[in-house]
């Protein structure tokens, strides 16, 4: 399947949901819908991991780690195969993968969180598949960039993010040693990003703060990381069974956006302006929406 085959299918879906809702109920429907579209790496693995904790048994010969690692690599080929990422991106999502498993190994060697089943494909008590969850949200910030044809008006200068991000990146590791900065940070992306127009086409052009939309993103995570506790497979530090996972995971979450994003950023400068230019439905058109 090429991309504009599921362009097509896009365009043929969209047109049907306008013609059932018009107005901005159809705006707001198809915004979920391509929301979901974009999320479809993560959203395969969150089916993954709910259907393997409710099917598997201790006793069965093969660890439901190593199967959700085997799932995670033939999704990772599904999306490369039917053109749903390109390689380019794909570069990128493993490089913000291999950074998302070396916190796995720092935070579960710390006690933040363990992973509590036993597995082979698992390397200093993290399994393999658990790359794979940074690598959905690589691939959801890529494909959400392609999908609403995003533009960031306003945007700072390229070095000023990539030294954030990796300032963020940083205070993972050593607010375990030194003072926590998270707050000064949280400040930071109102700082840097506050003025960063996050243009998105649907039938027409919308916009909103770039931060507004980190912490709508950081919401949806702090969702699936409560997927992820309620079925076991990984555990918070002092966390129950059945209790929610913290808000301070939200806000963690939320910093953690912004190393992903400037991650995909190297292959997304497209969407990158630096200027106050924004779109225009009546300037600008888009024949894939």
């Amino acid at each position: 399947m090429h991309t504009h085959n599921t362009r097509r299918i896009e365009r043929s879906l969209g047109d049907h949901i306008r013609r059932i809702f018009p107005g901005l109920w159809g705006e707001f429907i198809l915004f979920v819908l391509k929301q979901g579209w974009a999320a479809l790496f993560g959203g395969a693995m969150l089916v993954g991991i709910i259907a393997t904790a409710a099917l598997w048994r201790a006793d069965w010969p093969v660890a439901r780690y190593d199967v959700l690692f085997a799932y995670a690599l033939l999704l990772q080929a599904a999306m490369l195969w039917f053109k749903l990422e390109t390689w380019d991106e794909a570069k990128v999502i493993l490089l913000f993968h291999l950074t998302g498993t070396a916190m796995e190994w720092f935070k579960v060697s710390a006690g933040s969180w363990a992973y509590p089943e036993p597995g082979l494909f698992k390397i200093m008590d993290v399994p393999l598949f658990s790359g794979f969850m940074y690598a959905a949200v690589g691939s959801y910030i890529a494909r959400v960039i392609r999908i609403f044809d995003m533009r960031f008006n306003r945007y700072p200068p390229l070095w000023m993010t990539f030294c954030f991000a990796g300032l963020i990146y940083v205070n993972f590791f050593a607010h375990h040693f030194i003072i926590d900065i998270r707050w000064a940070l949280f400040a930071g992306t109102i700082l840097l990003f506050g003025r960063v127009q996050n243009w998105f086409y649907i039938s027409r052009w919308f916009w909103m703060p770039m931060p507004l939309a980190g912490l709508l993103a950081a919401c949806a995570l702090w969702v699936a990381e409560n997927v992820g506790t309620f079925t076991g497979t990984w555990l918070y530090a002092g966390q129950s069974e059945w209790e929610m996972v913290s808000l301070a995971k939200l806000g963690s979450w939320y910093l953690l956006l912004y190393v992903s994003f400037v991650t995909v950023t190297v292959v997304s400068r497209g969407a990158l302006h630096h200027d106050a230019h924004c779109p225009r439905q009546d300037r600008v058109t888009n024949p894939n929406k």
